[in-house]
C-alpha cells in the first residue's frame, strides 16, 4: 500500500495540509483522481446516500459533478485528533438551468495508517443564491493561495 501523506497521527499543521490537499483534489472534479485518496473499501455517508468502495465513489462523483456545474470548493479545519479530522466547507455550483447554490457542510474523516481516508460522513445544506452573490470567482481548478478562506469570507 502506498502512503498518502500526511499520515496520522495528525498535528494541526498536517491536518491543515491534508485538508488543503483534499480541497485541491475535489476542485479538479476528476472522480478517478479524487477516489485515489480513499481506501479500497472506504465508507461514506453523503447527505442521505451511502457509498462503499472506490468504484462507488467514482460513480457518486460523476453524478455529483454532472449536476453541480462550475463547482468550486473551500474546506477549513474544525478539529482533529489522532487519525481523525473534522472539516467544515462551502462550495458554489449551478444546475443546468443556471440556478446557483452555495452548499455548506461538515465532514468527519477517519484515516488508515497510510493516510487514506477510510470513513467520510458529510452533512450538507444547499442555499439558493443569485449569481451576483457568488464569492468564488477563481478559474476552475485549484483555489489560489491568496483567495480568502471560509472564515475570511464570514462563512
Amino acid at each position: 500500500m502506498t502512503a498518502r501523506p500526511p499520515v496520522p497521527p495528525f498535528t494541526r499543521e498536517t491536518a491543515i495540509e491534508k485538508i488543503r490537499r483534499a480541497e485541491d483534489s475535489w476542485n479538479t472534479r476528476d472522480p478517478e483522481k479524487v477516489a485515489l485518496a480513499y481506501t479500497e473499501d472506504s465508507r461514506w455517508r453523503n447527505r442521505a446516500e451511502f457509498v462503499t468502495g472506490r468504484d462507488e465513489i467514482v460513480e457518486f462523483l460523476r453524478r455529483k459533478w454532472a449536476r453541480e456545474l462550475d463547482y468550486r470548493l473551500i474546506k477549513e479545519l474544525w478539529a482533529f485528533d489522532g487519525n481523525r479530522i473534522a472539516v467544515r466547507f462551502a462550495y458554489e455550483s449551478h444546475d443546468d438551468s443556471g440556478n446557483w447554490f452555495r452548499s455548506y457542510g461538515n465532514e468527519n474523516w477517519e484515516f488508515d495508517e497510510n493516510g487514506l481516508m477510510a470513513v467520510r460522513h458529510a452533512c450538507i445544506n444547499d442555499l439558493p443564491i443569485k449569481e451576483s452573490d457568488r464569492k468564488y470567482h477563481w478559474p476552475l481548478g485549484r483555489r489560489p493561495d491568496d483567495h480568502p478562506g471560509l472564515s475570511d469570507l464570514g462563512f
